[in-house]
């Protein structure tokens, strides 16, 4: 067993976390595909995690949903990256935001809501277009839960189809990543990594981001679910982006132009170690990833061909944790690892 397994096997062993299962590329070859842990269901029942469970990717779904949607839709000719959001969405109210501050969390506008619990009654919608512009755009990063919102409505507006319907034909099915999607009513329960428990009850086999749920379960910000296996392939079409024809390899490497504070379009991207990544210090300046809130993440290194995703249910715990401080552990070990052999 190496370093970064016998990492996450200790911290599991202490219920620290409940479960994971990661998978870590390096160039074209697995180096390892592992699970360990589990979570409980509603009935008292401990499930094990294994590699084909499914997580609830929360943020994940910026980046694996959200940033290809609008890439497919730029080189469709259906709209311009630099476009002002107002174009497509007149009830927007702020006529200088871009598709660009969104993607980059460079806009300006409120990061979040107000928190409400999922049982609480509220019109999401309604409270994200009367959002404020706290600072201008372009100035710096605020990472905003509230512009991706904005941007799934978009695309549905554009497309004039529900987010998770033009993205299973436009997206998934060509990637053919088929265990990918939002609501997952399909998948048996115990197959799907139960989350927080909220009134006594686990949050299990719907989506865990509150904004998201009363949205219906379908968001530009969250609702996503997937295995590891269909997250990696995923990661794989940007390491290797001849390998698919979604996308173009040129439209694809839009991410990495005119980064700020380390973020790109949609992804974080590495440029400043001064700043900090979610992957640690050592990886390679270029490489780019993106977390979720439900103990999830993804990261990958152009440089050295390495590809991590690390999935968990760290929430199944509640929301004190030690996530960001084990995932750059985590990242560091995996890096030291391969790049040490």
């Amino acid at each position: 067993m190496n370093a970064y397994e016998q990492y996450l096997e200790e911290l599991i062993a202490k219920d620290e976390i409940p479960g994971a299962v990661y998978l870590i590329q390096h160039g074209k070859q697995r180096k390892t595909l592992s699970s360990a842990g589990s979570f409980l269901n509603n009935q008292g029942e401990r499930i094990p995690v294994t590699a084909d469970t499914y997580f609830d990717l929360a943020s994940l779904t910026k980046v694996m949903c959200t940033l290809p949607s609008i890439l497919f839709l730029y080189e469709q000719g259906e709209l311009h990256i630099d476009d002002t959001v107002s174009k497509y969405l007149s009830e927007f109210p702020l006529e200088d935001i871009t598709i660009r501050h969104f993607l980059q969390h460079i806009s300006g506008v409120s990061a979040d809501l107000a928190f409400k619990n999922r049982y609480q009654q509220r019109d999401v919608w309604k409270e994200v277009l009367n959002c404020k512009a706290v600072q201008p755009p372009d100035t710096q990063v605020l990472y905003s839960d509230i512009g991706m919102i904005i941007l799934g409505k978009l695309i549905e507006t554009i497309t004039k189809q529900k987010l998770n319907v033009f993205a299973q034909k436009e997206l998934y099915q060509p990637w053919s990543m088929t265990d990918t999607d939002f609501l997952p009513e399909q998948v048996e329960k115990n197959k799907i990594a139960a989350t927080e428990k909220v009134n006594e009850k686990y949050v299990h086999g719907e989506v865990h981001d509150e904004k998201a749920f009363h949205l219906g379960g379908v968001s530009g910000s969250a609702g996503l679910f997937s295995t590891v296996k269909d997250v990696a392939a995923y990661a794989n079409y940007w390491l290797y982006p001849e390998t698919q024809s979604v996308l173009k390899p040129e439209t694809m490497a839009l991410i990495k132009e005119n980064v700020i504070q380390n973020r790109g379009l949609g992804f974080e991207v590495l440029c400043d170690k001064s700043i900090g990544a979610t992957c640690g210090p050592a990886w390679s300046n270029g490489s780019f990833g993106h977390t979720g809130f439900t103990g999830t993440s993804l990261w990958i290194d152009p440089k050295e061909e390495i590809i991590t995703v690390l999935l968990t249910n760290m929430v199944h715990y509640g929301r004190e944790h030690r996530l960001p401080e084990i995932r750059r552990k985590f990242h560091t070990l995996v890096y030291e690892t391969l790049i040490s052999q």
